[in-house]
């Protein structure tokens, strides 16, 4: 398109530009309709209007215009009372009548307040009966809005003195660097606190409005704090400020669920910590009990003897190691025969991971995501007997058996004629498994009639050096054992649904009653029913923390599916794992 013209020297406005745009255009116009439309949107008077504005207000601002005074709203005042004061003639009425219009009043002090540069909330004078002698009291004037101030007060037990407590992180004393942890509350708004309750002077706060007042002594100042690192912490408890007694004050509390990500913003108090729920806006920590004290308080609730997972009653002992359509699950003894004979790595090797984690409180956390090429994650499901925990992984090594594996047990029995070493079972002396069990090397193991079976943590290693997804199933303790950055295993715990839906859903279902008798399966009974829902709520009960999906098997096909999708996230998404995972 060529080039508007202009005179020697002269550069279009917009305006200029907006007016000569249609006929510049014209010769590149085929259609009529086109060269209407044109004319009419840019001959269209409101348009124009706004392009002037727009050019007079931009000559306005390059001219960096200041104001010519600060004070019109009272110039306009003074012009009235003198306007008064002269012959009322019609012109003198009108200017009267024009300046003491609400809405010209309002513009001329926005004016006033704009040339002042006057933004900020305008508080009430000073007190003027401060002593003199008080040097060391410090005034401080805050603006209330419907946040809380973000500060905590106690009585000092020795003095008798009101001090602040604490200081909430992000809070509304925190940004205001006014208030610090120690100084002395003298006054709330011209009201002496010294006789009064922490519990009073905060309805004084809550019952205030606008600027509030504060007359304190400040406290010694201590060392700047140094910056703290961030520190995230999964929550491993649910908590409710609301149903805590201990806690100094229930509106500055935190509330969270299980599985909660938190940010710890402050653990100067021992006992009680700031923290933030992690990607919430509000800038404002709460308190949350600490670690240590909320391990003391856990430790003194817990039952005397809480009855582990293997010791459910029950006068069928079900084999839980058995071929299923050509599938081996992992290792496991039947409860009868483990009874006695089933071992652990735990009973192997004490573990301080062990002791400390049996009281579920918080566990540091960082962000996690596998990178291209890294091993996967184990993958550990846990259930009670009968769940469906076989039926999934089945499902879940048919639909891709390239990517999911299973761990091959290792045993000390002879090989039958039909059985090959490696595939049902690595087949070793019994000798070495006495070994290798004395060096730690099993997950788990046990004996029947005479011969050692177990899960070796090699036969885990192999899977996932051949890059693909390990699943496994142990007794639920042994998570604790593998919790470490080689295997960053995923535990999925598998529930039944309902004694209603599951009569529904397990009418066709059989157990197996003898290690190798699969003549002996027989239907699901009742008390199969019971026994699985109990053992199901002792297994959340008492490990529930350490599980990071759960799965109710109401439909076996329903379950798959979301044991599929969750098992895909872990390999494509960020999840948070534990500290010590991503420091290896």
């Amino acid at each position: 398109m060529p080039a508007l013209a202009t005179g020697a020297g002269h550069e279009p406005g917009l305006y200029e530009l907006l007016a000569a745009l249609p006929s510049q255009l014209q010769p590149h116009v085929s259609r009529p309709e086109d060269n209407t439309f044109l004319q009419d949107m840019f001959g269209e008077r409101s348009l124009h209007s706004l392009v002037k504005i727009h050019e007079r207000l931009q000559h306005f601002e390059e001219s960096k215009p200041v104001p010519v005074q600060d004070n019109a709203a009272t110039l306009a005042h003074e012009v009235c009372e003198e306007l008064e004061e002269k012959s009322a003639n019609e012109e003198i009425k009108e200017l009267l009548n024009l300046l003491t219009k609400l809405h010209i009043e309002s513009l001329l002090k926005v004016h006033d307040t704009v040339a002042m540069k006057n933004y900020d909330p305008e508080l009430p004078p000073l007190p003027e009966d401060i002593d003199d002698d008080e040097d060391s009291v410090k005034i401080i004037r805050l603006v209330k809005n419907k946040e809380p101030l973000g500060a905590t007060i106690m009585r000092d037990d020795h003095t008798g003195a009101i001090l602040v407590a604490r200081i909430m992180r992000g809070g509304a004393a925190d940004r205001s660097g006014l208030i610090h942890v120690g100084d002395e509350l003298k006054e709330v708004n011209g009201i002496p606190v010294d006789d009064k309750k922490p519990e009073e002077i905060i309805r004084i706060l809550a019952q205030s409005k606008g600027a509030i007042t504060f007359k304190v002594v400040p406290a010694v100042k201590d060392e700047p704090p140094t910056k703290e690192p961030k520190v995230f912490l999964k929550a491993l408890f649910d908590y409710d400020p609301k149903d805590d007694n201990a806690i100094p004050c229930k509106e500055a509390g935190l509330a969270f669920k299980k599985g909660s990500i938190l940010q710890i913003m402050s653990q100067d108090d021992a006992t009680w910590w700031q923290a933030k729920l992690e990607g919430d806006a509000n800038p404002r920590a709460g308190l949350i009990p600490s670690k240590q004290f909320q391990e003391r308080r856990f430790a003194l609730r817990r039952p005397v003897a809480t009855l582990p997972f293997q010791r459910t009653s029950s006068r069928r002992s079900y084999d839980v190691a058995v071929e299923f359509a050509g599938f081996r699950r992992s290792f496991r003894l039947s409860r009868r025969d483990k009874k006695k004979t089933n071992k652990s790595m735990y009973e192997c090797k004490k573990s301080e991971v062990y002791d400390t984690a049996d009281v579920p409180t918080y566990e540091e956390v960082a962000p996690y995501r596998r990178q291209s090429g890294a091993k996967h994650r184990l993958v550990v499901l846990v259930g009670p007997t009968g769940v469906g925990l076989n039926e999934l992984k089945r499902k879940l090594l048919i639909s891709d058996p390239q990517h999911f594996s299973v761990t091959v047990p290792h045993t000390s029995r002879a090989k039958r004629n039909q059985e090959s070493d490696g595939v049902e079972y690595h087949f070793i002396s019994k000798s070495l498994f006495e070994t290798d069990i004395q060096n730690n090397k099993f997950v788990e193991y046990g004996e029947y009639k005479g011969n050692y079976y177990g899960t070796s943590l090699d036969s885990i290693r192999s899977v996932l050096s051949k890059n693909k997804v390990c699943l496994l199933d142990v007794q639920p303790h042994m998570i604790k054992h593998l919790r470490t950055a080689e295997f960053k295993p995923y535990v999925v715990f598998v529930k039944p649904p309902t004694i209603e839906k599951l009569r529904e859903t397990r009418k066709s279902g059989r157990v197996i009653s003898g290690k190798d008798d699969k003549a002996s399966a027989k239907p699901f009974t009742e008390e199969d029913f019971q026994e699985m829902v109990n053992s199901a709520q002792s297994l959340e009960l008492q490990h529930g923390h350490l599980f990071e999906k759960v799965i109710v098997n109401d439909d076996l096909s329903a379950a798959f599916g979301e044991l599929r999708s969750a098992l895909k996230k872990v390999e494509m998404e960020t999840h948070w794992v534990p500290v010590s995972w991503t420091h290896s």
